[in-house]
């Protein structure tokens, strides 16, 4: 159900390591920020970090962020140049939503290198023995609330929207984090909660009494992947074939979207982005295997036109393999040109006076869908 983008080339696979070519542009010390110590994004990126090492002596840092403002700080103070971030730290920061609607943060200028589309899901996952079996069955049960994570939050909103419920139909149960979020599953505080597939605290879970089970999203329900689709444009159908209970025999209709994504600021530096892209596309048979999930960062899984703009250093060596097609420009140009919108609506709105924060977010929600609306572009969220 996924659609990649194939065409790469024999080429790209025959590729001698150019090690020194990547050291004058790489620094011997990086540092990206990830989710949790034990999460899916954590365990790919330390893996890529010893790729890095064995094949060009670079050190790769990893600093784990509890949530997606942790994980974004960072790149925005200008601390770190690139995190493995989720669909919070990108689409969500573009957007100034939820937290990032807050008058510290505002649209950021995010840019991706490249998306992981591996076979694992990013989805609601419960414990088997609270029989929740479609997203219909979460009515009355207890889903887990992460404080300070709206990729996270707003994931949930929309699975459960695809069922016409809401958070006033479940218990809402809130945690600090993801980690303790799918530690309070399996020790029985909470029934449902979001996350990845081939997480560490998802094996946990499936090994422990309670076990675990994926909600159905059946992909012939067009009615229900509209009212996802209209909070959360980011999913998209998939079989999930990787993760505890999963495998290429053993699928599950589900929905899922990119997880997690290599990103910067528009700002970085366009020559250390074309080299990060470049080793991590060039470096991939030493990492493939050496995490669940790495599998999904393959050029040929790549999708192009996604819902954030692709950054113009890795755009450079995207068009030197041939991947880059001219179709391509005119989708990303389209996301930049509604960064502006945001941006520009962002400036007029600071200029205003308001009573306090909570008016502020009132009133930049507002803000916001009238300048989109008015570009004739979807505003996606009106309110949260």
């Amino acid at each position: 159900m996924r659609h990649y983008t194939y065409g790469l080339l024999g080429a790209v696979a025959g590729l001698a390591l150019a090690t020194s070519a990547f050291a004058q542009k790489l620094p011997d010390q990086l540092t990206w920020t990830a989710y949790d110590v034990g999460s899916g994004g954590y365990n790919q990126a330390v893996a890529i970090g010893n790729a890095l090492k064995n094949k060009m002596n670079i050190t790769l840092r990893v600093l784990p962020g509890k949530n997606d403002v942790s994980r974004t700080v960072p790149l925005r103070d200008g601390k770190v140049p690139f995190s493995a971030n989720g669909v919070g730290g990108t689409y969500m920061a573009q957007e100034a939503v939820y937290e990032f609607g807050a008058k510290d943060w505002g649209p950021q200028p995010v840019r991706s290198l490249l998306l992981n589309n591996s076979d694992a899901l990013l989805t609601i996952m419960t414990a088997k023995d609270a029989n929740i079996k479609t997203m219909a069955d979460l009515k009355g049960k207890r889903v887990a609330w992460v404080i300070g994570a709206p990729s996270l939050n707003q994931n949930i909103t929309a699975l459960m929207h695809f069922a016409n419920l809401t958070w006033n139909d479940v218990q809402k149960v809130e945690f600090g984090g993801f980690g303790q979020a799918m530690q309070g599953m399996i020790s029985g505080q909470v029934d449902a909660a979001f996350g990845s597939s081939i997480s560490g605290p998802a094996y946990q879970l499936a090994s422990s009494p309670r076990g675990i089970q994926y909600p159905t999203v059946p992909h012939s329900d067009k009615a229900g992947w509209a009212r996802l689709k209209s909070k959360a444009p980011f999913f998209v159908p998939f079989m999930g074939a990787e993760g505890p209970e999963l495998s290429a025999t053993k699928t599950v209709e589900a929905a899922t979207y990119p997880y997690p994504v290599l990103m910067t600021y528009s700002n970085a530096d366009a020559g250390m982005v074309y080299a990060m892209t470049k080793a991590m596309v060039e470096l991939f048979p030493e990492y493939k295997a050496a995490a669940p999930g790495n599998g999904g960062w393959d050029i040929k899984r790549q999708v192009f036109d996604w819902v954030v703009p692709v950054h113009e250093g890795a755009i450079k060596y995207f068009k030197e393999i041939k991947v880059w097609k001219p179709e391509y420009d005119k989708a990303n140009e389209a996301l930049v040109a509604r960064q502006k919108v945001l941006a520009d609506a962002w400036a007029g709105h600071k200029k205003g006076s308001h009573a306090d924060d909570a008016a502020f977010m009132k009133a930049w929600q507002k803000a916001r869908a009238d300048a989109l609306t008015k570009a004739k572009m979807e505003p996606v969220l009106t309110e949260w």
